[in-house]
């Protein structure tokens, strides 16, 4: 648990669900649905990370 002085976390799951959800509409309208679905993933899991990445530096 975060100490009170401490500022929360930041969380990339609505970013990552967003982008999967992005990737599909987009790959539908290319008429490649799954490779819409995996890019957006791919780029979900890319920013989630960064996010993640600068959240820990953020802390130390």
């Amino acid at each position: 648990m975060a100490s009170p002085d401490e500022s929360p976390s930041r969380a990339g799951g609505a970013i990552l669900a967003l982008s999967v959800i992005a990737g599909a509409v987009i790959g539908v309208a290319m008429q490649q649905p799954t490779l819409g679905t995996l890019a957006g993933l791919v780029i979900g899991i890319a920013i989630a990370v960064a996010i993640w990445l600068h959240d820990r530096s953020r802390r130390e």
